[in-house]
This record gives structure tokens, C-alpha cells and sequence, in this order.
């Protein structure tokens, strides 16, 4: 009954202004095919801002009608729900064929993608459920929209759902859920590379053309297509690193062509600095710890670079000195973006020499003395010298290290006020705290209980706000608290 229902009510379901681009390439670079209904579909939360930008009604969302959607159980008018086919290196491996394993794209909405997650298996699936659990689905509802409130290019999410059923996972059978995840693109290094590897370049052109047209119209060539995405990878791998994020996996199928933070998986934020730092579960080796992600950024755009070189020169050797001359720049821009952030973040106006090396020595001092990464900067900023102090195990080094750096801030004429407002709009005293994550998580799994989710949503939309109400969600965690292994949702 549910099955014919979703096709019954197509027409009923017209709430999206859809547009459906990529459902116009040739038939090799997708699957077409309809969510696999659900048992019971609840709704969770809508994101009414995110909808409203979008031009869709939240009250329409949220009504039996929207959740029935959100949910995959009824097709919107005018969608063209498919799943997309890619590749992709994982942990440094070769798959040839990866796509979507449990999420279908419904289509465009005001030139953004609309994707459900969770919403059955594809032919992409590999013997996977294609269904996510509700963990994961939360977990990247908070901490997408935690990034764009940090002013991350992040995928963002318009709804989440809950199905009525249960999924099967290492810690037994867990409540599922759908989310609604909204991208300027889903197109990936792996898209890119599955018709590389595959000696199939009329496809990687189409592809090529497709992401000019769509994302970057000024763009005038492959070569320059090639120097935009890592232009745009590396500012935002420098945003990561600069707000101690670890992605998690940084497979090449997870990197987004759009310069996004896509594929929130076992993703964490760091609470005491060290660049060794792995969250995720499946990372043993720590391929993609914090202090990899710049490097692993640059083998990735290099599998793009390759992916792309029938387009970039008119012989072999043209096209490699070209890839490789665009490759080359990654170092530079990646730096030049980190370390511009690095000097808004302990208030430096102009770069002088030196500068980089008394940064570096903090972060030693950080790293020694097991300080936490965010409150580091926010007391830095507010000039909370004693708090500042109690985060380190050295204290007596970082005094050392303060009275170099006001030296070195006497050289400007900025005033300390314009500084310590400057600092605080790039230094937050609120990020998604994996113990906090957790909390939430626990407390919708195990009793229904979406309070916690709510409060650390509004505390986390003001990352830079005082809240002195809210003040114990910028505390690290403490003793038997702290969270140091995340999961992926399958």
C-alpha cells in the first residue's frame, strides 16, 4: 500500500521548484530510481531558515504531505530522483565503482541539489541497507549547520526524519532516519575519476562542461576549472585546520568539486591540540588525522588533476606539464590562506617576519601542555589571561610566549579593542563538542528526548556569541566524558 501510494501521490507533492540538471547527462552517469518507501515516517526538525532561502514553505515541509516527502514515500512533483554513479580512492585504495549507496537526489531547487539520505538501497549500494541510522543523521545536522554558522562552505541540512524502523549495526539495531541534505553540487573527485579511470573522455568533458556551466561560469578553460577547485579546496581545508575540524575521511569520492565539507561522517572536533589527532574508527593507520588533511587535500586534487588531462593539453606531455604547473600552486595557496587565518586569529593587522615562526611556538606550547584548542584562541582574544593559563600543563612557557607576542603586537597602532573584537569574530567560543554530539544522540536514541538537539542547535547558530546562560557547552570535556572514537552511518 505505501509503495502505490508513492506513486499515487506524485502529483499532490508539488512544494519544490525543481529543476533537474544533472538528470539531463547521458544515462551512464546515474541510476534512475524512486526512494524505497518507509514504515512510518516522523518528522525531527525542519531547517525553516535554510527553507525559506530555498523558497519553500516550512509549514508545507512539516506538514503529512512535506514528512511524506522528507521521508521518500512520495516523489515531489517535478523531481527526477536518481543516484549518482562515482569512483573513488579510499584510504589510498582504487574502487571503481562507489555512487550513491543510500541516497537519491531529487533534483535542483534554486540551483542547489536536494538529496535524501538514507533513503534506500541503488544499484550503487554494494550489499548495503542503503538506510541511515539516527545517530549519524543528527550528528551531521548539527555539525553542517555549526559549520556555516563558523562560515565553512559546508553542505547544509533542510530536514530530518525519523522511519519507524530499525537498522542493523555494529551495536545492534539502532532507529532510522532520513535526512534531507542540501549541496551547491554532489559532483565529486570520484565522479571525475570513475570516467577517467574508465578511458571514457567524452564523459569526462560532458562532466567538465556540466560543472563550468553550473558552478563557475567565469571559468574560460579545463586548465582554469582545474586551478578553481583547488583554489577552493585549499581555502577550505585552511578553514578546517584553523577551527581544529577533522573531517574523518577524505576519500576522493568525499570531496566535493564545489569546495564544500561534504560527507559528514565519523567527523569531530578537536578539544586538545595535537596533529596527530583521529577520531574516526576506521582510520587505524591515521591517514586522515588533523595535522594530514592539508596533504591529503594535495593527493586528492592530484587524482582530480590526472581524471582531468585528455582536457588539458593538446599531447600527453602538454597536457601533463599543465596538470602538473596547476598541482604545483596547491603548497602556496593552501599556506597562504592558512596562514593569513593564523594571523587574524591571534590578532595580528599586518604579517611581518617572524610571525610564523612565534605561531608555531604556540602551538608547540599548546601541544606540550595539552591545551584546548578553541578555548586557547577565545581567551587569547578576550585577554583572559588566567583562564588562558589553566588550560596549558606548562603555564610558566606560555608566559614566556605572552610577553613575545604583546611585544609584537606593540609594533601596530591597532587598539585593543578593535583587536579583541577582530579576534572574536574569527575565534569561537562554541563549536559541536563530541561529547555534547554524543549527549544529544543518546538522548534522542534512547528516550525519544529532541530537547538537548534544539538548545545545542541555537547555541551552536551563535558560534561567536558571549551566551552566558549556555556557557557550560564551550567547557571541554570533563574526566570519563570525553569521546574519542566516531562512526561512519553504515
Amino acid at each position: 500500500m505505501v509503495a502505490m501510494n508513492q506513486m499515487t501521490d506524485v502529483a499532490h507533492a508539488n512544494m519544490f521548484a525543481f529543476d533537474n540538471s544533472y538528470a539531463r547527462l547521458p544515462e551512464r552517469f546515474h541510476a534512475r530510481l524512486h526512494p524505497t518507501p518507509v514504515a512510518d515516517p516522523k518528522l525531527i526538525r525542519i531547517n525553516e531558515p535554510l527553507a525559506r532561502e530555498l523558497g519553500i514553505d516550512p509549514a508545507r515541509l512539516a506538514s503529512a504531505e512535506g514528512v511524506a516527502v522528507l521521508a521518500g514515500n512520495r516523489v515531489p512533483q517535478g523531481a527526477e530522483p536518481l543516484a549518482m554513479a562515482y569512483a573513488g580512492h579510499q584510504f589510498g585504495n582504487w574502487v571503481p565503482q562507489l555512487g550513491d549507496g543510500r541516497a537519491v537526489l531529487l533534483g535542483e531547487v534554486k540551483g542547489f541539489d536536494i538529496q535524501l539520505k538514507g533513503s534506500g538501497p541503488t544499484p550503487f549500494s554494494r550489499n548495503g541497507d542503503g538506510r541511515a541510522a539516527l545517530g549519524p543523521v543528527l550528528r551531521e545536522f548539527i555539525v553542517g549547520e555549526a559549520m556555516a554558522a563558523l562560515g565553512v562552505p559546508t553542505t547544509r541540512t533542510l530536514a530530518a526524519v525519523t522511519t519507524g524502523e530499525r537498522v542493523l549495526r555494529q551495536d545492534g539495531p539502532l532507529p532510522g532516519a532520513v535526512l534531507t541534505r542540501v549541496s551547491k553540487s554532489h559532483v565529486r573527485v570520484g565522479t571525475f575519476e570513475y570516467f577517467g579511470n574508465r578511458g571514457d573522455v567524452e564523459a569526462v568533458k560532458t562532466l567538465a562542461d556540466y560543472v563550468i556551466a553550473r558552478l563557475y561560469p567565469d571559468v574560460d578553460s579545463y586548465r582554469a576549472l582545474l586551478e578553481t577547485v583547488i583554489e577552493r579546496t585549499a581555502q577550505l581545508v585552511a578553514r578546517w585546520q584553523l577551527l581544529g575540524f577533522i573531517h574523518g575521511v577524505m576519500n576522493t569520492d568525499n570531496v566535493s568539486i564545489a569546495g564544500e565539507t561534504i560527507d559528514y561522517g565519523p567527523c569531530a572536533f578537536m578539544d586538545r591540540y595535537d596533529p596527530a589527532t583521529v577520531f574516526s574508527s576506521i582510520d587505524r593507520g591515521g591517514r586522515y588525522a588533523y595535522g594530514n588533511q592539508p596533504r591529503i587535500a594535495h593527493w586528492n586534487l592530484v587524482r582530480f588533476a590526472q581524471a582531468l588531462l585528455p582536457l588539458l593539453g593538446e599531447n600527453e606531455q602538454a597536457a601533463l606539464a599543465s596538470a602538473q604547473e596547476a598541482i604545483n600552486a596547491y603548497p602556496g595557496r593552501f599556506e597562504a590562506a592558512y596562514f593569513a587565518g593564523l594571523c587574524l586569529k591571534v590578532g595580528f593587522a599586518q604579517k611581518r617576519e617572524g610571525d610564523l615562526e612565534l605561531i608555531g611556538e604556540l602551538f608547540r606550547h599548546m601541544a606540550d601542555g595539552r591545551a584546548d584548542f578553541t578555548l586557547t584562541f577565545r581567551h587569547l582574544s578576550d585577554g583572559h589571561d588566567e583562564k588562558l593559563r589553566a588550560l596549558f600543563d606548562n603555564a610558566a612557557a606560555l608566559d614566556v610566549w605572552l610577553g613575545k607576542w604583546r611585544a609584537r603586537l606593540a609594533e601596530e597602532t591597532v587598539s585593543p579593542q578593535e583587536r579583541a573584537a577582530a579576534m572574536r569574530r574569527v575565534n569561537p567560543l562554541f563549536i559541536p563538542r563530541n561529547h555534547r554530539v554524543e549527549a544529544v544522540i543518546v538522548a534522542a536514541q534512547a528516550r525519544g528526548d529532541y530537547a538537548p538537539f534544539d538548545e545545542l542547535r541555537a547555541v551552536l547558530a551563535k558560534p561567536f556569541d558571549d551566551q552566558p546562560a549556555f556557557a557550560r557547552y564551550a567547557d571541554p570535556p570533563q574526566a570519563g566524558e570525553e569521546v574519542t572514537e566516531t562512526f561512519c552511518g553504515t
